[in-house]
């Protein structure tokens, strides 16, 4: 069995700090960060079994708020910073550029799972940052990524729920935009939160094999910054 080490961290975001979990498995073949959609966080419970299946595959984790406690405060009243895509991605930006300066990180190819509006701050950030290497969104509103969909390199899956019909619409637009390889698979039976028996087992198991193919090689931009 491949020995998992976990960890608490905290992400320096300009002057803010993000907290997060990180995991880690015996020589890892990436680093996946996960971008949670509306009123989430870091402990998620949904996202932390996607996590799991894939750090038992020999991929690192990280999962980590996007908001600040004040800030999920102010969000739980308004519901305006769950929707600010370009804020959200600034964030992830961060928390990126965070991982690529840590020793045990730095190396590693980039991976983002997103999540309902998370998944289109994922898609933003991964058009700006070379060194991301695949996306997978889960339930996820790809059309508020807006124009940022046409300049995304990284290879991307998009995991909708076949009972969630308005977002099973929007992706199939956003597919159509994506200007790289992309993928649309429907779980069968599955809603938004992806709730029913099996459903995200499925979501996990996509996940997987889309970033273990994707992962596998070192990023050939390793290090060479972001490009703006």
């Amino acid at each position: 069995m491949n020995p998992i080490v976990a960890r608490a961290i905290t992400i320096e975001a300009g002057a803010t700090q993000l907290e997060g979990i990180l995991r880690i498995p015996r020589a890892p073949r990436g680093l996946v960060l996960f971008v949670h959609g509306s009123g989430s966080s870091r402990l998620s419970p949904r996202n932390t079994e996607v996590a799991q299946r894939l750090s038992a595959h020999g991929l690192a984790t990280l999962l980590f708020d996007l908001l600040t406690a004040r800030e999920e405060e102010i969000d739980a009243m308004t519901a305006q910073l769950r929707f600010d895509i370009p804020f959200l991605t600034e964030r992830l930006v961060a928390a990126t550029d965070w991982a690529l300066r840590q020793a045990d990180l730095k190396d590693l190819s980039i991976g983002y799972f997103g999540a309902s509006t998370g998944a289109a701050a994922a898609l933003a950030a991964a058009a700006r940052m070379p060194q991301v290497r695949a996306v997978v969104s889960r339930g996820g509103r790809p059309d508020l990524a807006g124009a940022a969909l046409v300049a995304v390199r990284a290879p991307t899956l998009l995991i909708v729920g076949g009972h969630d019909s308005h977002v099973l619409a929007l992706n199939h637009a956003a597919l159509a935009q994506l200007g790289c390889e992309a993928e649309l698979e429907v779980v069968p039976g599955a809603t938004h939160l992806f709730a029913e028996p099996g459903a995200l087992e499925r979501v996990a198991a996509l996940a997987t094999g889309w970033f273990e193919r994707h992962l596998r090689a070192p990023s050939p931009t390793s290090g060479a910054g972001r490009s703006e």
